[in-house]
């Protein structure tokens, strides 16, 4: 019994062996390799450049206060909606109204004195014109009038500046538009100054949104005021708005400056054209500028186009795989890459396909314009011609010129 099983332990082993190799010259028997296939056709090709950003008003006010002082009142709440001239936000005015009133007071003090000299530069002249007083009397007179006619234009002059920061307590919105933001409440210190104030509140208009995208240098080239866009808000999302390219920057901005991954982006602003309601500012959104159309045109689909060297048809065309020193030993002298496609035909040199499979043929083409998924062709191909689209492997490394290859018919054949 234990003789047996030794037996049977030895055969065992080999019967694998011996399946394996079967196996494995049955499998190297077939070594062609399996693509997909489409139809060259004509097609729309719609080129679009693709950005990111945020939404903006259209036009938006930032309230900021010139003086400093207290906040004593705050007459609107975040969200509520303002007209031309309300009343917004008053700032304490006790350091400012006796300024004003001092000034105010100078004003009548001048002008009273005014008058005064005024009167008496009159009774001089009339005096003098008798031949009653002297010259220099009449000259005191004039100098006088003079002055105080100074005194009560400085005194206008103060009374204006005093004035016009007494006023600067109260703040009015300059424009319709909607609170985006309140940034303080009453009893803070509103911190004002001619540069870099304090923002005390922000006011937009929100009927009219736009998108601020950064855009590639290569790309805004590419791009003109007016051109139609479609807009994706991740907010509404399976929605397409639609806008135009309102402003395109002239001034780059850079990131990463002195970096290999240095980065060239230009602003450009997209009008939104009938914005939802509840779109807010802020709200991140990608943006598909349509930049050119062409209709009716040749094309192919984007992973059919690959690329082989310039020497293709000296190049190995039968069926067996590349190893590393085939593919090192045929491109050592390789100087120039050239955009080809793969086109199946039933013969190749007089050797006709079985059913089922065709010869692969490189074929150098000239693309033009791209949309998300297609290229225009420009010169190499003609309508209906079958082509290799996939797989992605055999595209890029496993065909070469000549090479049968197992085909599924296109789903779009007539």
């Amino acid at each position: 019994m234990l003789s047996i099983i030794k037996k049977k332990m030895v055969w065992i082993p080999l019967l694998i062996m011996v399946f394996g190799i079967i196996w494995y010259f049955n499998r190297s028997k077939d070594d062609t390799i399996t693509v997909e296939t489409e139809k060259v056709k004509r097609t729309t090709i719609i080129h679009k450049v693709n950005a990111s950003g945020k939404i903006q008003p259209e036009e938006e006010v930032q309230i900021t206060s010139t003086i400093t002082g207290w906040i004593t009142e705050i007459t609107v709440n975040e969200g509520d909606t303002v007209k031309s001239g309300q009343h917004l936000i008053s700032i304490d005015e006790k350091q400012y109204r006796p300024v004003y009133n001092q000034a105010l007071s100078q004003v009548k003090s001048a002008s009273a004195n005014l008058r005064k000299v005024e009167s008496l530069l009159n009774r001089t002249k009339a005096l003098y014109s008798q031949k009653l007083i002297s010259q220099q009397e009449l000259e005191q007179a004039e100098t006088s009038y003079e002055i105080a006619l100074s005194q009560s234009d400085q005194a206008e002059a103060s009374l204006l500046r005093a004035e016009d920061e007494l006023s600067k307590t109260r703040l009015t919105a300059p424009k319709y538009g909607i609170v985006t933001s309140l940034t303080k409440e009453k009893g803070e210190m509103a911190v004002g100054g001619m540069f870099n104030p304090m923002v005390l509140m922000t006011i937009a208009d929100l009927s009219q949104m736009e998108v601020l995208v950064n855009v590639n240098e290569n790309d805004v080239i590419n791009i003109d005021v007016g051109d139609t866009t479609e807009i994706e808000i991740d907010a509404f999302s399976d929605t397409v708005f639609y806008g135009l390219v309102s402003e395109i920057a002239h001034t780059a901005q850079s990131l990463n400056m002195g970096v290999q991954e240095q980065v060239t982006n230009f602003k450009v602003k997209v009008k939104i054209l009938d914005p939802p309601k509840r779109i807010r500012p802020g709200m991140s959104s990608t943006v598909n500028i349509i930049t050119e159309t062409i209709k009716n045109t040749l094309s192919i689909p984007i992973k059919a186009l690959t690329s082989r060297p310039e020497n293709y048809k000296e190049l190995r065309h039968d069926n067996k795989k590349w190893n590393e020193n085939d593919v090192y030993e045929s491109y050592s002298n390789i100087k120039k890459n050239l955009d080809v496609v793969f086109v199946l035909v039933d013969n190749f040199k007089d050797e006709k396909a079985l059913g089922g499979e065709k010869y692969a043929l490189v074929r150098p083409v000239d693309v033009g314009l791209s949309s998300e998924d297609h290229y225009s062709v420009l010169s190499g191909l003609i309508e209906d011609e079958l082509i290799v689209t996939g797989r992605y492997r055999a595209l890029s490394k496993e065909l070469q010129h000549g090479v049968k290859v197992k085909y599924k018919e296109p789903s779009n054949s007539d």
